[in-house]
């Protein structure tokens, strides 16, 4: 049975930084693309950054690109997002999906697919991230 599992959101004050992390199990991590999503209430969910299966190609959002990292720990099988100069507009839950991806596949595309639920994946509940102005 696979399982996604996001931890590390909550409350933070405008300029503040928070670190996520997703912790998966049942299935062969280093296999599959990972990638964070955000989700308000009465919008789409939006793509924010998506990482290769070893770590050498990633891709950001521009809204979040310059503020937030995405790393990956193979061998723990954890993904993380490191936020920084945190935003109110950066509101919302922040979702970990695993995602499976041709190696020929560009993080872009990936992420592009995810957001629009065309992905063939796995994904997480969710873990809450507000920023207070």
């Amino acid at each position: 049975q696979v399982q996604v599992v996001e931890s590390g959101g909550g409350l933070v004050e405008t300029g503040g930084s928070l670190r996520l992390s997703c912790t998966v199990s049942g299935l062969t991590f280093e296999d599959y693309v990972m990638g964070w999503f955000r989700q308000v209430p009465g919008k789409e969910r939006e793509g924010v950054s998506t990482i290769s299966w070893d770590g050498s190609s990633v891709y950001y959002s521009d809204a979040v690109k310059g503020r937030f990292t995405i790393s990956r720990d193979n061998a723990k099988k954890i993904l993380y997002l490191q936020m920084n100069n945190l935003k109110p507009e950066d509101t919302a839950q922040y979702v970990c999906a695993a995602l499976m991806a041709t190696k020929s596949s560009d993080m872009a595309t990936v992420q592009a697919l995810g957001a629009a639920g065309l992905d063939s994946g796995f994904w997480g509940q969710g873990t809450q991230v507000t920023v207070s102005s």
